[in-house]
């Protein structure tokens, strides 16, 4: 990861002010691989704890706010902290909701052998097993040439 690469992740997100330097990838690093905790087991008091302790390191305190002409939405830290602590905000309170509503099960890990990406299933059936179409589509792919590559009995 690169301060570019993750400042264009950000923008892509719509994070305002993802002002990133060389020294703050680290942090991004790190944060990330806490946050993968979150989508390593499918047991929920380990979800639950994993969640809780990103909720702890974010240090949330949410507020309503209605800045810009929005609707009223929550913030879990002030508008002026640094983007770290906002990302950490945001992406810890937004596991714990998805966890508490939506439960654990639609906190997943890509099955393409190759790809290992977490993601939240926000398909209609809770049913989604890749990250993206793209994997989804790769792997179908695979398997159809694994069989027509196979010696007929």
């Amino acid at each position: 990861m690169s301060a570019t690469s993750i400042r264009k992740l950000l923008e892509k997100h719509e994070i305002r002010r993802a002002e990133i330097t060389d020294a703050d990838v680290d942090c991004f690093e790190r944060w990330r691989q806490q946050l993968a905790r979150a989508f390593g087991s499918r047991n929920a008091d380990e979800q639950c704890s994993a969640v809780n302790h990103l909720l702890v390191e974010a240090t949330i305190r949410p507020w309503v706010t209605t800045h810009d002409g929005l609707q009223p939405h929550l913030h879990f830290v002030p508008d002026s902290a640094d983007v770290l602590s906002r990302v950490k905000a945001v992406t810890a309170g937004g596991l714990a909701f998805v966890l508490c509503w939506e439960g654990g099960a639609r906190l997943g890990r890509c099955m393409r052998s190759e790809c290992s990406r977490a993601y939240v299933d926000t398909s209609r059936n809770g049913q989604r097993r890749y990250c993206t179409a793209r994997c989804g589509n790769t792997e179908a792919v695979m398997r159809h040439r694994s069989r027509r590559s196979r010696p007929k009995p």
